[in-house]
């Protein structure tokens, strides 16, 4: 019976259009890569780490029990869904998604920087993907946070945050709104101000949601999306998710602009 590891890597594979394309974009040679898939071979420690920056999970999580990884990256099991008329939350939706303008031309990945709800004063980089789905536009954010001091970069070092959302375009706003796919206790919303230029590149907003702190604290704070491309190296893009400090060299002057003033108003709903 094939491994965890070997089911987990499946289900992963599973949103990519094929494994070829997953094998060129890891440089993993297909037929190593197939008997990790089939469970004949397990990866090095070094290609288990590559493997899960890809995909933006830790190298730990691929061994779990299969039903514990599926709910922890948020896939839905394998029985058929509902018809939406008899969904009371997917009829509540639909009319958002038949009358709402298309998002097709912000598709792909951003940068997200915001000034850190549950560590002020730093800024918080996550990895945004947003893809269209049957008609629906569906985004996922990354966030990783040290919880430690210490620069070993190991998995038990950082906690994991893994957003599910939707999309919406109403009137000249861009709305989403996501919930925390691991732990199931927070939603939060994010509205951007669209771009009407030919060629996205950064896009303006607030965001709304709650500390990590024992009081979960509401918060709101700027956020500026910074596109990436509809293709990426993800490996190299993970990398990046993590705190700064506000001076830190690799956040440019324009990002700080544009989140400077935004106090973070704890308990209120607004911004200087």
């Amino acid at each position: 019976m094939p491994s965890p590891l070997a089911h987990n890597l499946r289900l992963l594979c599973s949103h990519y259009r094929s494994i070829a394309e997953i094998c060129r974009k890891l440089a993993i040679n297909r037929a190593q890569f197939n008997k990790y898939l089939s469970g004949q071979s397990r990866p090095t420690v070094y290609n288990l780490k590559r493997i899960g920056d890809f995909f933006g999970v830790e190298s730990y999580e691929l061994g779990l029990p299969h039903e514990q990884f599926a709910k922890l990256v948020g896939a839905r099991g394998g029985e058929p869904s509902a018809p939406a008329a008899s969904d009371p939350l997917s009829s509540l939706l639909q009319p958002l998604s038949e009358h709402g303008g298309s998002l097709a031309r912000y598709c792909g990945y951003y940068f997200e920087y915001a000034n850190c709800m549950s560590v002020p004063g730093s800024i918080l980089l996550s990895l945004v993907h947003l893809r269209e789905e049957n008609g629906h536009y569906l985004f996922e954010r990354q966030e990783r946070q040290e919880r430690s001091s210490g620069a070993s970069g190991q998995a038990e070092d950082w906690v994991r945050c893994r957003y599910l959302g939707a999309a919406f375009n109403l009137q000249d706003r861009l709305f989403l709104v996501d919930y925390e796919s691991l732990t199931l206790n927070e939603i939060s919303q994010t509205i951007l101000i669209p771009s009407f230029k030919s060629r996205i590149t950064r896009l303006n907003g607030l965001k709304t949601g709650v500390s990590s702190g024992d009081r979960r604290t509401p918060a709101c704070t700027r956020v500026v999306w910074d596109y990436l491309g509809s293709e990426i190296n993800r490996v190299n893009a993970y990398r990046q998710v993590m705190l700064y400090a506000p001076d830190d060299p690799r956040i440019d002057d324009d990002i700080r602009q544009r989140l400077a003033g935004a106090q973070i108003r704890h308990g209120l709903f607004e911004i200087d």
